[in-house]
């Protein structure tokens, strides 16, 4: 499997992450998270294979979640509701994701990601 990278270009974090990863010579495929958004499959897939919750896959500081009051919502959805509806929008996903064959890593936290990928 090849590594890739969900990322929203206009994102500093994600620019950030794309610059490390770079710097680090770590071999990735770009993917766009709006423009191709990741299905249902993909989201069970990664959130199973992570260590984390479900929630840390939201993006809860975007303008979207706040638009639909996920905060409120979300403690009284099914994981499949959650994961149904972060397949409908990539702007509900929070970036970067890097997907590897042994890392799901979440949003960028240059410790963590260096931990893992080095």
């Amino acid at each position: 499997m090849k590594n890739i990278f969900l990322w929203y270009p206009k994102c500093t974090t994600c620019q950030k992450a794309k610059k490390w990863l770079e710097e680090n010579n770590i071999q990735f495929e770009e993917r766009h998270i709006v423009e191709n958004n990741p299905n249902k499959q993909e989201l069970k897939e990664w959130i199973k294979k992570s260590d984390y919750e479900i929630k840390r896959f939201f993006n809860t500081s975007g303008l979207k979640y706040k638009e639909l009051k996920l905060k409120e919502k979300l403690p009284n959805m099914s994981e499949d509701e959650k994961i149904e509806l972060l397949a409908s929008n990539g702007m509900l996903v929070k970036r970067p994701i890097f997907i590897s064959d042994n890392n799901i890593l979440v949003g960028f936290k240059e410790k963590e990601w260096e931990e893992k990928l080095k």
